[in-house]
């Protein structure tokens, strides 16, 4: 199962999606959408998987591990909010040669004991599906499930799940093979999942002095918290490895300035020094907030090129682009369509810039990258539920649909201001 990763997901009674929504993950899949459509509960989703598949609680979901600032409850995954509500969450993981397993479940949430049910799971590949029913019988400590397969079906089964997944059967043991191969196929989506890796749209500011930490952080955060950590243990254990692969990155985005740092007894600073004058040194806190706000992207790109994991990566980043002049937007595209390229990661971004979606396409046109690697999804709100629709781009970079008014904004403006120039002109002519 080692190079399985997730492919695709699905979610219905989830958040502002209360119809089934099919999302295929490619390794660029770009989220689109006006302010408040769903777009970051969509592109959040594989989160809220990921507590559900790689962990060992007996709960269906451990949203302990995500933090408040992904979500507060389970009842906030419900549309509406709803305390007797049901949610579906699914899953498709593949291989290189298209092995694929998929899981559909389903959890309820028992609100008087403030506790969730997988109501209903299923699991298949290759031909074969295993369907498991939850029978309610008010012990929730003693959880029995109806089980079909291969058109057979047993009541009573006693079933222990680790998340959303079965970890033990006890059935009866006329059927020890089924329940061997359902366990066996839980474990190969649990492994295929992968890692999944989320930075938001707000990333810490920077300081101007910060402290080494004692371990190397494998990431930069949900907010770009471990960033500074990240560069000081490179610059002591490593001399510098890992911020002259960043330099060689950021060379067209941050032309004439290379990231350094300067230790100052127990404390260090992040500076841009001047390639012109090398004695011109500029503290993080002093420059632009853009550079400060994708310092941790650019770090984190420079990590996965010298450090690979050895699990498959899904990569969520929200607004890359936050506070960066629109030049710079398509160097994002660039930068992410290179990782994409040469490693196992995907990526999941939620942009509101059209100028990583004109670079992507683009790059398309000219053949340098392939449209069956890059998704895209447009998410619109009509005022209570949301929905998404798949955009697909032609080898040529066509789009085969596009919104009404989304990124029309300059044609609008131009097409005022021609129209404010030409009253002027006729009022002066009077």
């Amino acid at each position: 199962m080692f190079n399985m990763a997730l492919i695709g997901m699905g979610l219905a009674n989830y958040r502002c999606f209360v119809e089934r929504q099919d999302i295929e993950l490619r390794p660029i899949t770009v989220v689109l959408g006006r302010n408040n459509s769903g777009k970051s509960a969509l592109v959040r989703t594989p989160l809220v998987l990921s507590t559900g598949i790689r962990t060992d609680s007996p709960s269906p979901l451990d949203l302990d591990l995500l933090g408040e600032d992904v979500v507060d409850s389970f009842t906030d995954l419900l549309y509406g909010g709803r305390p007797h509500g049901s949610l579906q969450l699914d899953a498709r993981v593949a291989n290189p040669e298209s092995t694929e397993l998929a899981m559909s479940a389903t959890v309820q949430n028992i609100d008087e004991y403030r506790q969730q049910v997988v109501s209903e799971l299923t699991i298949s590949s290759e031909g074969r599906s295993f369907c498991l029913r939850w029978q309610p019988d008010g012990n929730l400590s003693d959880l029995r499930y109806v089980v079909e397969s291969d058109g057979l079906t047993e009541r009573d089964v006693r079933v222990t799940f680790e998340g959303l997944l079965p970890s033990a059967i006890v059935g009866d043991p006329a059927n020890g093979e089924r329940d061997r191969a359902l366990l066996s196929m839980a474990s190969a989506i649990r492994a295929g999942f992968g890692e999944v890796r989320y930075l938001g749209p707000f990333r810490d500011r920077p300081a101007r002095y910060y402290r080494s930490p004692a371990r190397m952080p494998n990431n930069v955060g949900h907010s770009g918290e471990h960033t500074a950590g990240v560069l000081s243990l490179d610059l002591t254990r490593n001399q510098g490895k890992l911020l002259r692969q960043i330099n060689r990155e950021l060379k067209d985005s941050l032309p004439g300035w290379d990231v350094d740092i300067l230790a100052r007894g127990g404390v260090f600073n992040i500076v841009l020094r001047s390639q012109m004058d090398n004695t011109l040194a500029i503290n993080l806190a002093d420059t632009g907030t853009g550079v400060a706000q994708a310092l941790p992207i650019f770090v984190q790109r420079a990590l996965d090129v010298l450090y690979p994991s050895a699990d498959p990566v899904l990569e969520i980043v929200e607004q890359p682009e936050l506070h960066l002049h629109p030049a710079a937007h398509a160097a994002l595209a660039d930068l992410y369509l290179r990782a994409s390229s040469v490693s196992r990661q995907r990526f999941l971004i939620e942009t509101h810039s059209e100028t990583i979606l004109l670079r992507l396409r683009r790059r398309i046109a000219e053949g340098t990258a392939d449209p069956a690697n890059i998704a895209v999804y447009f998410v619109e709100s009509n005022g209570g539920a949301s929905s998404t629709r798949r955009i697909n781009i032609s080898q040529d970079g066509g789009l085969d649909y596009w919104p009404d008014g989304v990124f029309s904004e300059d044609y609008q403006e131009t097409k005022a201001l021609a129209s404010a120039q030409i009253s002027r002109l006729k009022s002066n002519a009077r």
